[in-house]
């Protein structure tokens, strides 16, 4: 019987069910096909980017399409809009400003999964259990809650910062953090329901129209037979919440040992399943609320640690949040462990000369039972008021409060191969060199599909253009937005059908968004600069023969002429 019902259930209901899903997404995108003459109305303006007002309309209706088709093309949306090797820069700037807001589920659901994995009534799981959900995503749902004391595992509420190994500090910090503890207040991330059905039915469609637009001539260089493969592997892996789980742990490792204000909110491994993720709660602010209010006091600081972080995470440790867009990184306070004896030498310095002395730059006394939630909570009430909010920042500043980064929502990473880290390191390397042929020539071969780039030795010269254009300011290298040299480049690598690997231009595009976070709050940013300290650790790691062996090698060497040139500069 059992095996009747599954025949039945994989070859008579799940296909009635695509075809019924079919119809709905035609229903949704036979209208943007119908308009697609509107990509050549108009005429191409500078304004537009190049494009012309039809196509830039076009985009809007086919991102506003996508929205209503569900979690799957949203999904897609924001995936496409990190490939701008094979989209023009206006669709991917609509799609990437596309948000996965989702449709919330009933909480019964939520109920129902969590008495599953807990085994008990949730009564007997929660101290509290907040039954309003505080997020919910186009695949899930996250819900604010406090476990039971004798459900939390002592491991939990160990400190995440161990050890006093030397680290990589950013210049603007003089302070390190102190120990962060969990608390039992936890996140709660519950995937909606049938959400896996309904992913795999619209794979399946999108797997078959991607073979078929593969037929007509000139389509063949986007392989969206491989790209589909790649996004689905890629939502299978959100669809595993074990997998973000995981991805966590591993980044607090990798953080535990740095001086960095950078933290991840810690798993509860034990009760976490590909279902339900139960994590540390963090009361933090979006880092879009300091990018719309202002930072006041803490731009420097902010730009300049979450800058660092990234490169921490490229270079030191090859595995990169994939997701870091202004909504994943949030921001709450910390107070620096300050010795005693230092806070009474710069006390009596100040009443004798009335000035603190320079050498010790130390924040003012701690206001007494305040905590980091009651600084987050005041700005959080005073967002929509820049004047006030930037005042609030002041005062924080003035009571000794520091920022700290937390990188949320880690269930896509990526992790470049050798192949791929060669290729990106190219990019640097041809910086260091200015040999822009030569890199140019090597990204065209190492491709996926060499045999389809349109015209290589115009490509070559183009990316010798572009190196050429760093040579002019070799004696001002801070002067240089990395994000306009690699704009170049993709733009060359979209026209030339150039096809890179996904994880390669995930990276690339990372570093766009950072170094544009970055600049917004901190126009004299240098990622040069920032990552001169850390590709000196990763020099004294290669220095080992046991790390030579596991990384790239004559990689750090360019990136170390290249920053050697900033230094001296």
């Amino acid at each position: 019987m059992g095996r009747i019902l599954t025949f039945l259930r994989e070859r008579l209901i799940e296909p009635i069910l695509t075809a019924k899903r079919f119809v709905y997404l035609c229903c949704i995108f036979v209208p943007v096909l119908l308009a697609a003459p509107m990509l050549i109305i108009g005429q191409p303006e500078e304004r537009l980017r190049g494009d012309r007002w039809g196509a830039v309309w076009w985009y809007g209706f086919l991102t506003r399409q996508m929205q209503c088709a569900g979690p799957t093309f949203i999904k897609l949306a924001q995936w496409a809009a990190s490939r701008a090797d094979l989209f023009p820069a206006a669709l991917c700037e609509r799609m990437g400003a596309l948000h996965s807001r989702g449709k919330a589920h009933h909480l019964s659901h939520t109920k129902k999964v969590i008495e599953g994995v807990f085994q008990k009534p949730i009564e007997e799981v929660f101290e509290e259990f907040d039954e309003t959900p505080i997020g919910t995503g186009a695949i899930a749902q996250v819900y604010r809650a406090t476990l039971k004391k004798d459900l939390i595992p002592p491991s939990h509420l160990s400190p995440k910062r161990q050890g006093r190994r030397k680290a990589v500090l950013p210049p603007a910090l003089t302070n390190e953090p102190p120990p962060l503890v969990p608390t039992a207040s936890v996140a709660i991330k519950v995937l909606h329901p049938h959400v896996t059905k309904m992913i795999n039915r619209d794979l399946s469609i999108m797997s078959f129209f991607a073979n078929v637009i593969t037929i007509f001539p000139g389509m063949q260089w986007l392989s969206l037979p491989e790209e589909v493969a790649v996004f689905g592997q890629m939502m299978q892996d959100q669809l595993d919440l074990r997998i973000e789980a995981e991805n966590l742990a591993k980044f607090e490792k990798n953080f535990e040992a740095r001086k960095l204000p950078v933290t991840f909110p810690r798993p509860l491994k034990v009760w976490s399943t590909k279902v339900l993720l139960v994590e540390e709660f963090e009361n933090a602010l979006p880092l879009e609320a300091f990018l719309k209010n202002g930072g006041g006091p803490y731009n420097d600081t902010l730009a300049e640690v979450g800058l660092d972080a990234f490169l921490n995470m490229l270079l030191l440790d090859n595995f990169v949040h994939s997701d870091l867009h202004p909504g994943n990184i949030m921001i709450k306070f910390t107070k620096p462990h300050i010795p005693q004896m230092e806070r009474s030498w710069t006390s009596l310095v100040k009443r004798l000369t009335g000035t603190t002395p320079s050498v010790i730059e130390l924040p003012s006394e701690p206001v007494p039972d305040q905590t980091s939630d009651d600084v987050v909570n005041n700005l959080r009430s005073l967002s929509n008021e820049p004047e006030k909010w930037r005042a609030a920042l002041d005062k924080a500043k003035e009571d000794g409060w520091l920022p700290e980064i937390v990188f949320v929502d880690a269930g896509l990473v990526t992790t470049l191969n050798t192949v791929n880290r060669s290729n990106f390191l190219d990019l640097f390397r041809a910086v260091a060199e200015f040999d822009g042929y030569r890199a140019g020539t090597l990204m065209v071969q190492r491709c996926r599909t060499p045999e389809l780039a349109i015209d290589v030795e115009t490509f070559a010269l183009r990316m010798q253009h572009i190196v050429l254009n760093v040579k002019r300011k070799t004696f001002s290298l801070g002067q240089i937005k990395i994000s306009d040299i690699l704009t170049e480049v993709l733009k060359a690598v979209r026209k030339h059908h150039v096809k890179m690997e996904g994880d390669f231009v995930n990276t690339v595009i990372s570093i766009l968004l950072l170094e544009g976070i970055g600049r917004q709050l901190d126009p004299e940013l240098d990622l040069f600069k920032s990552a001169l300290p850390i590709l000196r650790q990763l020099g004294r790691q290669m220095s080992t023969q046991e790390t030579m062996t596991q990384l790239p090698s004559g990689d750090v060497g360019a990136f170390l002429k290249v920053w050697g040139v900033t230094r001296v500069a």
